[in-house]
């Protein structure tokens, strides 16, 4: 279970939005948490809490296809993401860094900044407002990657056993 207060953004959120480029010179993940939304919403970075959950609009993480965006979200603190659809290229970079995604409508529009959110990724539902909202669950081998800390960690544990 996830449960955290939502950071609300909109449609079209692209990854130049998410982790501006003048800070892509940086690898350290506690230096991109400090940047993360920078531009858009200062506040963030200092404000957000380990785990807090972003809910955004249609195509979340469009644009370039910069791991960074990702690792900036989740080192910032975000444990999860629900929107109504996310760009494929960030889709797929999230997952690979053990960040869930889930893909709900009804949660995305319905959800607002500065409230409480319980998410149960094993079963795809979302609590807010009073309400439950259906996301598809997260397949099995993806939540492997999550629970493992995304797919590098994944190789080195499972595959490798380290």
């Amino acid at each position: 279970m996830i449960q955290g207060k939502i950071w609300k953004f909109g449609n079209d959120v692209d990854t130049d939005v998410i982790i501006p480029a003048r800070y892509l010179n940086v690898s350290a993940e506690s230096e991109l948490a400090k940047n993360c939304f920078a531009d858009i919403r200062p506040d963030f970075a200092g404000a957000v809490s380990a785990g807090d959950i972003l809910v955004a609009g249609k195509n979340f993480g469009c644009g370039s296809s910069r791991e960074h965006a990702p690792i900036a979200i989740k080192a910032a603190g975000i444990r999860a993401i629900v929107a109504e659809s996310f760009a494929r290229i960030f889709y797929r970079n999230a997952f690979n860094i053990g960040l869930p995604l889930l893909e709900s409508v009804e949660a995305s529009k319905a959800l607002s900044d500065g409230e409480n959110a319980v998410i149960d990724l094993a079963a795809g539902r979302i609590e807010g407002k009073g309400q439950v909202f259906s996301a598809r669950p997260i397949p099995d081998f993806m939540a492997e990657l999550i629970d493992a800390g995304g797919l590098v960690d994944y190789i080195r544990k499972v595959k490798i056993g380290r």
